[in-house]
């Protein structure tokens, strides 16, 4: 078992990781996808794990278009459920009992995550600190996110382990020299798997903390 003296930390992605909300986020570009046809196949798994900004920028020219998709965009979340992943609490228990850090690292915006922690005010319990969309300048997969995490809990990334779903995510988190953890909540295993994460699950229910301990001891 860990022990309150070792010096690592967790940084957790949300959708998809925490709340299962990325099947809404697919369904949601599916439909932007089909108003706005970008032609790129699978669009709406490419772009998960950017932030707004940057699909809006890298994606469509017009202004309108831009104005249009974020007005739908801010409709759909100001509804949407933002239910967290059965297991998930029990798991963050173990961690906080064991005083082992984490933070919350998205590319969500902060409006959301106000409403995320209204709806689940007994998230905040949970994590020292939010990293979300609007405080960083580079959005995954670039590791600013990620090594802006662990340093809100003084910790050297290369001594914490990312919690993802997406491509992107995977890639900012290995980007900053962290152990990665890949849930398969959005992305088949095997499209993980060419991605090499230290570890692939389909939930949190039979994580422990002696496996992440083994994890950060293999590097």
């Amino acid at each position: 078992m860990a022990t309150t003296t070792q010096k690592w930390g967790c940084l957790f992605d949300v959708d998809g990781v925490i709340i299962d909300s990325e099947t809404q986020y697919t369904i949601f570009w599916n439909g932007i996808e089909e108003i706005y046809p970008t032609g790129i196949p699978e669009y709406s798994l490419k772009i998960k794990g950017s932030t707004l900004p940057t699909i809006l920028q890298n994606y469509y020219n017009d202004d309108t278009t831009r104005q249009d998709i974020l007005h739908r965009l801010e409709t759909f979340e100001a509804t949407m459920p933002l239910n967290p992943f059965p297991h998930v609490i029990d798991f963050l228990s173990e961690l906080k009992a064991a005083s082992i850090p984490c933070v919350i690292v998205t590319s969500s915006t902060r409006a959301k995550m106000n409403r995320l922690l209204k709806l689940h005010p007994e998230l905040k319990q949970y994590f020292t600190s939010i990293v979300d969309g609007e405080m960083v300048t580079h959005p995954k997969p670039d590791p600013e996110c990620y090594l802006k995490g662990a340093k809100l809990i003084d910790t050297p990334a290369s001594q914490c382990i990312v919690f993802e779903d997406s491509i992107n995510g995977i890639l900012a988190g290995k980007a900053a020299g962290s152990r990665l953890v890949a849930l398969a909540t959005t992305l088949p295993v095997s499209h993980l798997e060419t991605m090499h994460p230290d570890m692939i699950i389909p939930s949190f229910a039979q994580l422990h903390i002696p496996q992440l301990v083994s994890l950060l001891k293999n590097k």
